[in-house]
């Protein structure tokens, strides 16, 4: 079923500019700049150990650019997508067929690096609502070519996604979808009495979906709230940040055990931004 967390797409109104400050933040650049004609938009993805970050804007008419100024006209620029990685796409369809959803079939994708001209396409299975609850989500199999790795991880550098925080008024429902039908392993469901909420824990390529359950009246809804990025010396990179012009929090201890946190207050896009090393 699903292997990954693939990437997270994050929207914003100028392109150039949002590059330019996740470069600042995440101590390299993207290693990958380009367009989907058709769509209408353009991005640039940034590549981790286990997930890639994508900077989307509108550059065009088509059905992307629609959908990211729908989001920029409702919430402003910041967190939008959340995509989910497989081997075989038919099989996944098949899988949630016969679960008893309505599917539509899979789409091609196709993309040239502006940087290299090397060319990468995929297949995308989109979602119906029952599924997706409110976050644009959706299915991908990459089936010719790879994004460009860094090679030269800086201590002071990012290295690897280590949770997307997700809120939602419907913890049996998400579990339902993420867990019945992703097959996503669920590691940790408690009751947090200090926040006097519900907290789940899905664990997949070397990451944590956490899902902070708020109760309301509400249809069954997911948003997505914010990122953490592992470092392997956070006083390493907060020194750069502070340098660079990039505003963060002190260093404190994290409320996991033998981590230390700062939270990152600039240059993020309306992303709420962690930073954790393990010690």
């Amino acid at each position: 079923m699903i292997q990954s967390l693939d990437h997270i797409i994050v929207a914003v109104s100028n392109l150039d500019e949002a590059e330019q400050n996740y470069s600042k933040l995440f101590g390299k650049g993207p290693v990958w700049r380009g367009e989907h004609k058709e769509l209408g938009t353009s991005n640039c993805l940034f590549n981790f150990e286990n997930t890639y970050f994508e900077l989307l804007a509108a550059s065009g008419d088509g059905l992307g650019a629609t959908l990211v100024n729908y989001y920029l006209e409702q919430d402003g620029e910041g967190l939008i997508g959340l995509v989910l990685g497989c081997n075989n796409i038919n099989e996944i369809k098949k899988s949630i067929k016969d679960k008893g959803f309505i599917i539509a079939d899979e789409t091609s994708g196709e993309g040239t690096n502006f940087k290299d001209q090397k060319v990468r396409k995929w297949k995308n299975l989109f979602l119906p609502p029952e599924l997706t609850r409110g976050v644009f989500s959706f299915i991908i199999e990459h089936t010719f070519g790879s994004l460009p790795i860094h090679k030269d991880i800086k201590d002071s550098t990012p290295h690897k996604l280590d949770h997307l925080v997700i809120n939602t008024n419907d913890a049996e429902g998400f579990i339902r979808v993420y867990r019945d039908v992703f097959n996503i392993r669920l590691a940790l469901d408690k009751v947090v009495k200090e926040w006097k909420s519900r907290m789940l824990f899905f664990r997949t390529n070397k990451t944590t979906i956490e899902v902070i359950e708020k109760k309301d009246d509400r249809e069954p809804q997911d948003k997505l709230w914010g990122l953490a990025w592992e470092v392997n010396s956070i006083k390493d990179t907060h020194s750069r940040l502070i340098k660079d012009g990039v505003e963060v929090s002190s260093i404190k201890k994290g409320i996991k055990e033998n981590t230390l946190v700062a939270t990152i207050k600039s240059h993020t896009h309306n992303v709420p931004t962690l930073l954790i090393e393990y010690i």
